[in-house]
């Protein structure tokens, strides 16, 4: 509940335990018991250095994705890998990305004077079933897409994106809300990264498993790209208890199967919950929605006070707002609540 400001706190007149948050799509089925015994049995860890090559931890990553160890790079959350791929993006003369974008996307690349590109997502062709990635084929330099993309949860396929790595000089593949999707319906490149010298995949281990505050994802790429990416940054990056979870994690199955199981009926009630409100939410792959309604703001507001629920306002998401959804504003609920 660290995330909840004060003055929402005030408006709710109450203490943050009581409140169902809604506002960031973390899965509330967790943390995995794996995970808590994994840091109650590694606490002694804490008096030594982490292995800087994380060897153990890039071995399991590894074979959880049938991939080799050298293409693995474990970071601080995929938001520390993400500064490293803006970084070398901003090299090229344009990166172009998807609006609405995640924030921290802006973050990144304006650290290192990008040039950035905005194309605007149609959400309301998207509501009626348009799925297209809206990039034309002139476009060039890098591209930084996030699948399911964020906030809208729309999923695109491996052959939407097949053509874009031929397109672009260098694309960086978010995919942290990937695996909230069982392994039959995933749209991963992971297993494409080999044939493609030019692409970055970006996983997240903190919002499947419920761990923001340890902080730990990772890339996938090219060992000569993320040798430099190992150079540019601080040693013992992942510390030592974010390591020893991330070892164990993925082999969780069952965690992983109570997700998929959960989630598939949760997001169904969510998305006809709304409808049955006169709110118009988008069809998501993801464990979120985004939802069209007269005044997000309000709507928040009223939630808290009322009902001591905190949704997530999409105003800070560049791209959002009126030129999107003429006459309304969109928000966005991190997750549903299990049963």
């Amino acid at each position: 509940m660290g995330g909840i400001s004060l003055g929402r706190l005030k408006l709710a007149q109450c203490p943050p335990s009581v409140i169902l948050d809604f506002s960031a799509s973390i899965n509330p089925l967790g943390p995995p018991a794996s995970a808590l015994d994994a840091i109650a049995l590694h606490l002694t860890d804490l008096r030594h250095y982490p292995d800087p090559r994380y060897v153990e931890l890039r071995r399991a990553i590894a074979q959880f994705h049938s991939i080799s160890p050298d293409w693995i790079l474990p970071g601080n959350g995929a938001a520390e890998l993400l500064t490293w791929t803006c970084r070398e993006l901003a090299t090229l003369p344009q990166t172009h990305r998807l609006v609405p974008a995640f924030g921290d996307y802006g973050r990144a690349l304006d650290a290192f004077a990008a040039e950035i590109v905005d194309w605007p997502m149609p959400l309301r062709e998207t509501m009626a079933g348009d799925r297209s990635i809206p990039i034309p084929p002139t476009a060039t330099g890098g591209l930084l897409l996030n699948n399911p993309h964020n906030p809208t949860g729309q999923l695109f396929t491996v052959a939407q994106i097949l053509p874009l790595l031929n397109q672009f000089d260098r694309v960086v593949i978010d995919e942290a809300f990937m695996d909230f999707l069982p392994p039959a319906d995933q749209e991963s490149l992971i297993d494409r990264v080999a044939d493609f010298p030019n692409l970055v995949i970006l996983r997240s281990l903190t919002k499947f498993y419920s761990l923001p505050g340890l902080r730990l994802g990772y890339a996938i790429a090219h060992p000569d790209r993320l040798d430099r990416y190992q150079q540019w940054r601080d040693p013992w990056s992942v510390n030592a208890l974010a390591a020893a979870v991330g070892e164990v994690i993925l082999q969780d199955e069952e965690f992983q199967q109570k997700t998929w199981d959960w989630l598939k009926v949760a997001r169904s009630q969510l998305f006809d919950g709304f409808r049955q409100l006169g709110l118009n939410p988008l069809p998501g792959a993801a464990n979120f929605l985004l939802v069209e309604c007269e005044s997000s703001v309000e709507l928040q507001r009223q939630l808290l006070q009322q009902h001591r629920i905190l949704i997530r306002d999409c105003l800070s998401f560049r791209g959002t707002g009126r030129s999107l959804f003429p006459r309304r504003r969109p928000h966005r609920t991190g997750k549903s609540t299990p049963d």
